[in-house]
């Protein structure tokens, strides 16, 4: 290889030196003596000798060189178009020895008798599944010819004809998805699934798509077809822990696949497109059907004759008695996103491997249970044919993932790889930059129309509040407001405010972004979130704590908790103060739980295609998303309707038997009746169950507060009037220990002393003029 790439760079030098006319010319080439007389007779020197003379400096002409003769702006395309053929010449060359030295041998996985056995167990040790079961590693040799064949008809009808890729199927397959409006159809050859499964993640972008072309070009350099196929069939998941053909044929029909029939091949083979959903464990009926039309395929390649199809499709197709796995139900996503997030010492295991995950089972099972019937409940009138969903304690452990309605029929996870626009539940990045500029939940901003350049966002009903506090402007969800700080905390500052709560997708700067426009995920949404409900400290979403091989000790151990603080307690329990409002008060009162304070925010995107409710707890942080994956808009589906009833289910079940707390910076406060802002519209339908807990700032709860609020209600627009230093009453020596709840304890004791000493006040609100408006319902 390194004699390839020598010879690859002196030619393309020589190649652009040439087309350019660089360099000195040659002198004629002196030949040894016996090829004199053949080279005078080949240029025809003549019989007179030539006396020697000393020759002038050579001057380069035109006709120099053949290329010579064109002109320069045509032999620089040329030397270009060669040099970028060369570039990639070389590029090619390098990539086959890298890969030669950093992969290990492909074949060597002949070697290992049994593939290893993946164990996947919650926090509490219990078993959640077993993928991977051990199997026997078989020679395609050992293998009836219609099981490779059944599979090339099915996955790669051009398998021996392309080089790893195969450009043709991927523009039938690009056209083919452009027909259907969805993805429909793979462009992706045997070759590079097997790259794929050996080398690579499961993750979609383009940095693994690259790699996985190289990845092909090599196995075809280094391996034959026959080799290829091997390994592919002894790698490939054939649904319920089943690996490897050898292994499917011993689940499904229980005997060894050189005894297969040519219908039992059809129906491994057809596994192969979505083995959840076509595995004959689950779904036998649609295993079935999926083998006759890997029989027609077969038919149509001309693998088997007309003939040979009608009597294949005659023949019964009879599994054999499903095996008792240790196999949680509903884990379908949650497992998926197990695999793909395994550490790469694991590949390579032969003995069992362990995997302890962060995973409540009976919580993950009461997630998957709760999305699915409540969407078969009212998915239909909301219009909404998906959900997912997200369950974070306060260090980013995942204790639920959702990816969907029901594995079976889509395996593609919401909760984790789509990208959908949060709306209204990016506001508490807006606010909490606000926040960190020195505005508090009491500032004042004015609901008014605005406009930037040419772009004019409007609040949903259309209506203006006039002067506003930020509270209630983010728990009615006002979005001139969201627009307006966005504007005045500066260019940048917002989006900087979301990297640091862990935002990773892309965002894109300008007005519209207060409301939520740009892309992200409900995992990173999610883990943003669960940083105001540990008080601002960094959370990294994580679903695996250690894995081990065997009994043996761990080989892997997942990072400590980070510590880093990336927003000050004060700024989180003005933001938790005015997120609590949203759930007692404003657009997200059905997530409301009746025994412990919450926060969260609701978001509903353009013409009601998404919904969110992400919201937390001093303990929990879960986020919802609902809607379809067409991007069909639902019937007037927003995020404090279905996503805020689907919270507010699972909420209560993840909270059973954890005590109350309130958020970290706040303190609970007695709810008054007057404290609800309600749109005119809704305040009818009001429940009449007891009220949400109400957390105010913790500042707010001390002695000078009432009139730090009577001071606060002449502070101008948009400007925050500095809270004054507060010195606390003197008392004498308490009889017991000074702790964090003692400091409660006395907080709230003062607060309810003063609110009983001071005459009836006005709360702050409850502001005349406020309540008779209904700002939104986002």
């Amino acid at each position: 290889m390194l004699r390839v790439l020598i010879a690859t760079i002196r030619f393309c030098a020589w190649v652009v030196g040439k087309a350019l006319g660089l360099g000195k010319t040659p002198a004629p080439p002196t030949l040894p003596a016996p090829f004199q007389s053949v080279a005078q007779q080949a240029f025809d020197f003549g019989d007179e000798p030539v006396p020697a003379q000393p020759s002038p400096p050579q001057q380069r002409t035109a006709s120099g060189s053949l290329l010579g003769r064109f002109k320069l702006k045509y032999r620089l395309a040329l030397s270009v178009g060669v040099a970028a053929t060369g570039g990639i010449i070389l590029t090619f060359a390098a990539m086959m020895v890298y890969y030669t030295v950093v992969f290990p041998d492909p074949l060597a996985l002949r070697n290992n008798d049994r593939a290893p056995l993946i164990r996947i167990l919650a926090r509490d040790g219990t078993t959640i599944a077993e993928r991977g079961a051990a199997h026997e590693y078989v020679r395609l040799a050992d293998l009836p010819k219609l099981i490779p064949a059944a599979v090339v008809a099915t996955e790669d009808r051009r398998f021996f004809d392309h080089y790893g890729v195969d450009p043709f199927g991927m523009f039938r397959a690009m056209f083919a998805n452009l027909r259907a409006g969805r993805f429909a159809q793979g462009g992706s050859t045997l070759t590079q699934q097997l790259a794929k499964n050996l080398f690579l993640t499961q993750e979609r972008t383009l940095t693994r798509k690259i790699a996985e072309l190289g990845l092909a070009l090599w196995l075809e350099v280094r391996l034959t077809k026959e080799e290829i196929l091997e390994l592919y069939l002894n790698q490939c998941y054939f649904g319920a822990g089943a690996y490897g053909v050898g292994s499917a044929s011993e689940r499904y029909f229980g005997k060894p696949a050189r005894s297969l029939n040519l219908a039992e091949a059809a129906v491994i083979a057809g596994l192969l497109k979505a083995p959840s959903k076509y595995s004959p464990a689950t779904n036998p009926d649609a295993a079935r059907e999926r083998g006759r039309v890997v029989v027609s395929l077969m038919r149509d390649a001309g693998f088997i004759s007309p003939e040979q199809e009608k009597l294949v499709l005659a023949q019964p197709v009879v599994f054999a008695d499903p095996k008792t796995t240790a196999v949680a139900p509903d884990t379908g996503y949650v497992v998926d996103y197990i695999l793909d997030q395994m550490p790469p010492i694991s590949q390579t295991a032969s003995g069992e491997v362990i995997v302890q995950t962060t995973l409540d089972r009976d919580l993950q099972r009461s997630a998957q249970k709760i999305v699915k019937d409540t969407l078969a409940r009212k998915g239909a009138a909301f219009g909404a044919s998906q959900a997912a969903l997200v369950v974070l304690d306060k260090e980013g452990g995942i204790r639920a993932l959702v990816g969907g309605r029901d594995y079976a029929e889509s395996q593609f996870d919401r909760a984790v790889k789509a990208k959908r626009q949060p709306g209204s539940a990016f506001k508490p990045f807006v606010y909490l930059a606000a926040l960190d500029r020195g505005m508090t939940p009491d500032s004042v901003m004015f609901d008014a129309p605005v406009t930037i350049g040419d772009w004019s966002p409007k609040n949903d009903n259309n209506k203006y509040a006039g002067e506003i506090t930020l509270r209630q402007a983010l728990a009615q969800s006002v979005n001139t407001v969201a627009v307006r700080l966005n504007q005045d905390v500066g260019e940048g500052r917002t989006i900087a405010v979301a990297r640091r709560l862990g935002i990773r997708s892309d965002l894109h700067e300008g007005p519209s972004l207060a409301l939520g426009t740009s892309e992200v995920s409900l995992l990173e949404m999610s883990g943003a979130y669960a940083v105001f409900s540990n008080g601002g400290e960094a959370v990294e979403p994580h679903i695996i704590s250690q894995v081990r091989i065997g009994n043996g000790s761990p080989v892997y151990v997942s990072p400590p908790p980070r510590t880093d603080r990336v927003a000050s307690l004060d700024e989180i329990g003005a933001l938790n103060d005015m997120l609590n409002a949203v759930v007692v008060s404003g657009t997200g009162r059905r997530a409301a739980l009746p025994d412990r304070p919450a926060a969260g925010k609701t978001g509903t995107t353009q013409d009601f295609r998404d919904a969110w409710f992400i919201g937390y707890t001093s303990q929990l942080t879960a986020g919802v998303w609902v809607g379809n994956d067409n991007g069909k808009p639902m019937i007037r589906t927003t995020g404090g309707s279905l996503p805020a009833e689907i919270w507010n289910q699972i909420m209560r079940v993840a909270h059973q038997g954890l005590p109350s707390a309130p958020l970290p910076g706040t303190v609970v406060s007695r709810p008054e009746p007057e404290d609800a802002i309600l749109p005119v519209d809704e305040a009818a339908h009001v429940s009449k169950a007891p009220s949400a807990p109400r957390v105010v700032q913790y500042h707010e709860a001390l002695p000078s507060a009432a009139r730090d609020a009577a001071h606060q209600r002449t502070t101008p627009p948009r400007v925050a009037e500095k809270a004054a230093d507060i010195q606390p009453p003197s008392q004498s020596h308490p009889t017991s220990n000074i702790d964090d709840d003692f400091i409660a304890r006395a907080l709230a004791d003062e607060l309810e002393q003063q609110r009983d000493a001071m005459p009836e006040q006005e709360p702050v609100e409850a502001r005349p003029g406020v309540a008779a408006f209904a700002i939104g319902a986002r």
